[in-house]
């Protein structure tokens, strides 16, 4: 485990070094799900407050990267579809109990299709407070203008009423809703090849349905891209609400909505920089957090750091969970790692 730098009072161990590519992480009323990206699982963990155990429910999937728990049920997202693993909990603890369990065991149905891009076709998943399902497509490009693309899509839990309800979105692999708003806040990873200062990742906030956040005409809040600007102007999209650090690829950020933090932590977002890998000098593999006033972000900071060390990553930030006991899982794709973050005012 590499040495976190963290805030006075914070400590992180490892919960569990048995997920090879732990990516996005869900918390079901038992178990822990996580997905990968490259391995093709989807692992569950049983006890995980006291003597964590992994097992392998799904392989061979086709870039799991998304997972979502509701409602007895576990949603997953491969990149082409949207599967549902009904009843999981009962269902896997069944298998365990009967000493015959086997990855892919579990039966699943198909809820909805996707695009098959692998460019940028890893989605992310969430369970909406109107119960409905989010799952973003990625534009299959750097940079460019494709149709049914760089959107957020939104569906019913059965996979019908799909529609979309927000566009002019590069990449977000990081989606998740305001505590008491219900407000939909994002992610979102800026283009490449315009150097290694510009454009910004970017912290986002739906407000309406069908509101355009620039991509691919305009990058942060008013960065012109050279060869898409003549398709609209910087002036008519919604700007970030936070502005990030250039190409550190933000990835599944939360909201705090636990209390074993000190109140300042309340309801403030926290950032897994996944981290660069187009600049001269490394940027993100941290956690950042970003204060709000309201809506608005009046500071942008490093909480935790040192998976980044002489230009060489020692690990590689990816989604975060808020435990019912106050405290933050990280997983580290990297590492194969899910670590844990308590707060203990008297250390």
């Amino acid at each position: 485990m590499p040495e976190i730098d963290l805030p006075d009072g914070f400590q992180i161990n490892v919960l569990t070094d048995k997920v090879p590519n732990a990516r996005s992480m869900t918390l079901g009323d038992e178990m822990i799900f996580v997905s990968t990206r490259s391995e093709g699982k989807i692992y569950a963990i049983t006890n995980y407050q006291d003597n964590p155990k992994v097992f392998v429910l799904a392989s061979g999937l086709y870039m799991p990267n998304g997972v979502a728990f509701h409602e007895n049920n576990l949603y997953v997202a491969e990149i082409h579809r949207v599967l549902k693993f009904e009843n999981i909990e009962e269902s896997l603890n069944n298998l365990i109990q009967s000493n015959d369990f086997n990855a892919n065991s579990l039966s699943y149905s198909v809820i909805s299709s996707y695009p098959k891009d692998r460019h940028h076709g890893w989605r992310y998943i969430i369970v909406g407070p109107d119960e409905k399902l989010y799952i973003p497509i990625g534009a299959p490009c750097n940079v460019c203008d494709e149709p049914g693309y760089g959107v957020i899509t939104r569906m019913n839990l059965d996979g019908s009423g799909k529609e979309t309800i927000a566009t002019g979105i590069r990449n977000t692999v990081g989606m998740t809703f305001h505590p008491h708003t219900n407000d939909l806040w994002f992610t979102d990873n800026g283009r490449d090849m315009l150097g290694d200062d510009i454009p910004p990742g970017e912290l986002n906030k739906v407000s309406f349905k069908g509101e355009h956040f620039g991509f691919p005409f305009c990058h942060g809040s008013d960065i012109v891209d050279p060869e898409y600007g003549s398709l609209g102007s910087c002036s008519d999209i919604t700007a970030p609400v936070q502005e990030l650090d250039a190409h550190v690829a933000p990835l599944g950020l939360k909201f705090y909505t636990g209390t074993m933090f000190p109140k300042d932590y309340h309801n403030q977002i926290f950032i897994p920089e996944h981290g660069s890998w187009n600049r001269s000098e490394k940027s993100g593999y941290r956690i950042t957090l970003v204060k709000l006033d309201q809506d608005q972000a009046i500071s942008y900071e490093t909480f935790a750091s040192g998976w980044l060390k002489d230009e060489q990553s020692l690990g590689r930030p990816a989604d975060l969970l808020i435990l019912p006991d106050g405290s933050m899982l990280l997983s580290d794709d990297q590492n194969g790692v899910i670590y844990k973050i308590t707060y203990n005012q008297n250390n």
